[in-house]
């Protein structure tokens, strides 16, 4: 290799270097907007900051193991660059968290609910808590804030899932498990299902599986799966609908724990509870297939 040719390779070198960087940078802004979006709701609720001080530690920390999962599954699928392999995903993912860490602890501090004397234990409580919606929020942000054109297609690693039934239900998971974060600290939802009838709830019930299906199916929303004629009608129902359901009540069961919404309670309000939080969680477990 000539002179010529070994200086135009080091300029393409540090071109695509620039590039790289340039992308990096991009999805971070993205990551930012989207930890803003999607959690500043939590970081404004009364319900969320009190969860910071009462919420039992071991139940916290359970909820930050559960969530790097989550975030390196999502960040294999979307994150914060074009292509990547697992190495960069399981980066993306700890940005993100970090991401989530920093905009909670800013926005907290801006909002004046942790000060320099406040206990440790409280403070570190708050912007965990916090965190976990936002780190999940910042990397929906290169889903949701991307231009459209072709930065955003998926060009990933051949090795990882894309549309795999399994992939399908994680992220039927994550979007259940982000809509419920919204829902479950409030007392609403308890008031909600103290008021339900066992009717009421039957028709939740319904009414949840119909939206479910409904979004996906048989409205035309971009992204949405459209049946072939030669599939039976059932089939989308069994396969996807009704797991994705069972996937909302399991996750609504688990954030319900999570935030001590069980403990004392007898088993027909708890099971109300559950079919409440599932109305959310199948519209959020529906809406992931859309927009992931």
């Amino acid at each position: 290799m000539n002179r010529d040719e070994t200086t135009a390779a080091g300029d393409q070198q540090r071109q695509d270097e620039a590039n790289d960087l340039n992308d990096f940078l991009i999805g971070l802004a993205r990551g930012l907007g989207g930890a803003l979006l999607f959690a500043l709701p939590m970081q404004m609720t009364m319900e969320m900051w009190a969860l910071g001080f009462t919420m039992d530690r071991w139940r916290l920390l359970l909820l930050l193991l559960v969530t790097l999962p989550l975030l390196f599954g999502i960040a294999r699928r979307i994150g914060f660059e074009k292509t990547f392999n697992w190495r960069d995903g399981l980066r993306d993912a700890m940005v993100a968290y970090g991401i989530g860490i920093l905009s909670s602890a800013v926005l907290l501090s801006l909002f004046g609910l942790i000060t320099g004397d406040m206990a440790r234990e409280d403070l570190v409580g708050k912007i965990a808590l916090q965190a976990v919606p936002a780190s999940i929020g910042a990397l929906l942000g290169r889903s949701q804030l991307g231009n459209g054109g072709e930065d955003d297609q998926d060009e990933r690693d051949p090795a990882q899932p894309r549309t795999g039934y399994g992939t399908e239900l994680f992220m039927m998971a994550v979007g259940a498990l982000f809509l419920n974060l919204n829902t479950a600290p409030t007392e609403e939802m308890i008031l909600i299902s103290y008021l339900m009838t066992p009717w009421h709830a039957l028709l939740t019930i319904f009414l949840s599986i119909a939206v479910m299906h409904g979004f996906v199916y048989a409205v035309s929303f971009k992204g949405g799966h459209e049946l072939s004629d030669d599939v039976p009608r059932w089939h989308a129902l069994i396969r996807f609908t009704m797991p994705g359901y069972a996937i909302a009540l399991l996750i609504s069961v688990y954030c319900l724990w999570s935030f001590g919404r069980f403990d004392g309670a007898q088993a027909m309000p708890a099971l109300m509870a559950v079919i409440v939080l599932g109305l959310p969680g199948a519209v959020g477990a529906a809406a992931a297939r859309l927009i992931l």
